[in-house]
């Protein structure tokens, strides 16, 4: 699905399957005129991790899905889930997560994924996103690219240079 020829969709490693095979996840991303080898993601990813809408990467290996994160966008991703009716979580976050200038990346049957830029903060983002946990008990939200992919739990503290820059 290519809207246009600076446009592609690159392979990124979403994690392992129960088989041990690699499980891949298909993004839209933008070339960059300045160098060929260079894209930025057009949206925030479901599985696949550290990555977020508007982020540079330089491509290493596109047969491996192998890439370099030259520069975050300062987006969050934040990914919502839910086992049924995850249009009805669509209906009541959406205009919230708009609000604050966050926009709808993906709906898939059980999940939906936001970019929001980090300087809106992470209390503000949290708040709305534990709102709709409250009001509905079955959802479950996680970052995509605030903790270290290899350990789930450590701060990868990216968004510090982006407090300096305000």
């Amino acid at each position: 699905m290519q809207s246009n020829p600076d446009t592609l969709e690159l392979p990124f490693l979403a994690g392992v399957g129960a088989n041990g095979d690699p499980v891949f996840e298909s993004l839209l991303a933008e070339m960059l005129p300045d160098d060929p080898q260079r894209v930025r993601l057009l949206r925030s990813p479901l599985l696949a991790r550290n990555l977020a809408a508007g982020d540079t990467l330089r491509i290493i290996n596109l047969e491996t899905a192998e890439y370099e994160l030259e520069r975050r966008s300062g987006n969050l991703c934040v990914r919502v889930f839910r086992k049924q009716n995850i249009d009805e979580i669509n209906d009541f976050l959406s205009p919230r997560m708009e609000k604050l200038g966050g926009s709808l990346d993906l709906g898939e049957e059980r999940a939906l994924v936001y970019s929001i830029h980090v300087s809106i903060g992470f209390e503000a983002i949290e708040a709305v996103l534990n709102l709709v946990c409250q009001s509905y008990p079955d959802v479950v939200w996680y970052y995509g690219n605030v903790y270290d992919p290899e350990d789930g739990s450590t701060p990868l503290g990216w968004w510090e240079e982006f407090d300096n820059q305000e």
